[in-house]
């Protein structure tokens, strides 16, 4: 896994965390980790993990609160877009 290699917390069962793995926008595998493993305050559903290398024997997990945030507003503005109501078709026939 590279820079470009994004963890996104899908979901919780019992002690673990379902983390899908995304490489450039793309979703490429799913991860089964404790929970415990992932750094505190990453430990919720849609959190972005990133992986840091802080020496060469170890691998970090690293919670990044802006790009958290920036999808889930992306998110919610896609949805916002498409609840709109769409004009009656009746309506446009009469």
């Amino acid at each position: 896994m590279d820079e470009a290699t994004l963890l996104v917390v899908d979901r919780f069962e019992g002690d673990d965390a379902v983390l899908l793995v995304e490489e450039d926008g793309e979703l490429v595998d799913e991860l089964v980790l404790p929970t415990a493993m992932l750094p505190t305050d990453g430990q919720h559903q849609d959190a972005i993990l990133s992986l840091a290398r802080p020496d060469e024997t170890r691998v970090e997990l690293r919670y990044d609160p802006e790009m958290t945030t920036e999808r889930r507003q992306s998110a919610q503005d896609r949805f916002d877009r498409l609840s709109q109501s769409l004009p009656d078709e009746e309506s446009d026939e009469l």
